[in-house]
């Protein structure tokens, strides 16, 4: 007979009873004042019992008993990061929502900074490719007719080119 989920049940009363009594004291059940520690370290997780949530904003029961776990642990004295450590030595580390300064962590601070540089770099090298040539630029400001600009068009072939244009929306153009 296997008796490890004896073991387990076993364990668990034990651990259910003594963070059970962990309410510090001259505080009533109902009056509970939330750690400083506890409330830093749950706002830099995410839950593991609703996907995409952080911890402190998740409604399910078990995400509740886990923030009082965390609570009960920062009353006995963990530091911020010692809870935030704990949670993610049970649950996992895709539930550390605020990405650690050293190891590969640091290319998730590293990398959104450099992305938005090399993409306003991008977007200077391409708006002054795209700029037309200066010659150009003083056309317009000669008043030459923007639209042809650039093209190479005597004033001649601009007129011939405003007539046929003229022509075509006139054919076009239904006369009701």
């Amino acid at each position: 007979m296997d008796l490890r989920p004896f073991g387990f049940a076993l364990a668990f009363s034990v651990t259910a009873s003594a963070v059970q009594g962990q309410i510090p004291e001259g505080m009533d059940e109902g009056a509970f004042e939330p750690h400083p520690q506890a409330e830093e370290a749950i706002s830099r997780l995410y839950s593991p019992f609703c996907p995409g949530f952080m911890l402190e904003v998740c409604t399910a029961s078990q995400s509740a008993s886990l923030r009082d776990s965390i609570h009960a642990l920062a009353y006995q004295g963990w530091s911020s990061e010692e809870l935030v450590e704990w949670m993610i030595g049970n649950h996992g580390e895709e539930y550390r929502a605020v990405p650690e300064t050293s190891g590969w962590g640091v290319f998730a601070w590293i990398l959104p900074p450099l992305a938005i540089l090399a993409g306003a770099a991008l977007v200077t090298v391409a708006v002054r490719r795209f700029r037309p040539p200066a010659d150009v630029r003083g056309e317009r400001e000669a008043g030459a007719d923007p639209a042809y600009a650039g093209a190479g068009i005597s004033p001649e072939e601009q007129e011939r080119l405003r007539s046929a244009i003229r022509e075509i929306e006139l054919s076009e153009d239904p006369s009701f």
